[in-house]
């Protein structure tokens, strides 16, 4: 792996062209990074989300995938949080019908249990909880940074547009009449909870990259 690799604790591939797209273009901030999915690691960890918050998921991520690698990692916890349903799905918001990553169920679900709630009532929004974990050096600790950000919108009674993932169809954020699926990439990462939260961690990610430079250095 290259100096410079920065880990994508996803097997999702939809995840991953999202984050390799928000991470690789160029601005202010942003470090020069070679990316690589978990999917270039065989018998990397499935790494239960298990926090209460979506901040605690998306570390417990980077920390086991940093451990594992011994490459800094980058993990995001991410949902829908419905006003209606009392701010779920949540942080259970890829299993909410049960299995885990079925996203047509999820969707399905979360339409029929606001079904009979009038429209004025269908406030939601996305939240991205976006953590970056340095494997520690010789003394034992690693460094950390998460930050969050979101999107506020409403929801639709009926999925519209085929791009995206997850709850993408039903998703209209507040200033647009499009879906989070009917916008172009581009137009989505620019305004998406996950292109936020990232944009916002990527100086903290150029500053952990050069802290684990910094640590081969110490181990040449």
């Amino acid at each position: 792996m290259a100096d410079n690799t920065l880990v994508l604790a996803t097997r999702n591939a939809a995840k991953l062209r999202e984050l390799s797209r928000i991470l690789t273009t160029e601005g202010p901030g942003r470090p020069q990074v070679a990316l690589a999915g978990l999917d270039a690691f065989p018998g990397a960890p499935e790494v239960p989300e298990t926090g209460a918050t979506f901040e605690e998921n998306a570390l417990l991520k980077a920390r086991a995938i940093a451990a594992y690698t011994q490459l800094p990692a980058v993990a995001d916890d991410s949902g829908l949080c419905v006003d209606a349903l009392s701010g779920m799905p949540g942080v259970l918001s890829a299993r909410w019908a049960g299995g885990h990553g079925d996203d047509q169920a999820n969707l399905d679900l979360v339409l029929a249990q606001v079904a009979d709630v009038p429209q004025a009532r269908l406030g939601a929004r996305f939240v991205c909880a976006a953590a970056l974990v340095v494997p520690a050096p010789d003394d034992g600790t690693s460094r950390e940074w998460v930050v969050t950000r979101q999107v506020e919108g409403q929801l639709t009674r009926v999925p519209r547009g085929a791009g995206g993932f997850g709850y993408d169809p039903i998703f209209v954020p507040d200033g647009f009449e499009q879906t989070t699926a009917e916008m172009s990439p581009e137009a989505k990462d620019a305004i998406s909870h996950r292109g936020r939260a990232f944009r916002a961690l990527a100086p903290f990610i150029a500053e952990g990259l050069q802290a684990g430079l910094d640590r081969l250095a110490t181990l040449c």
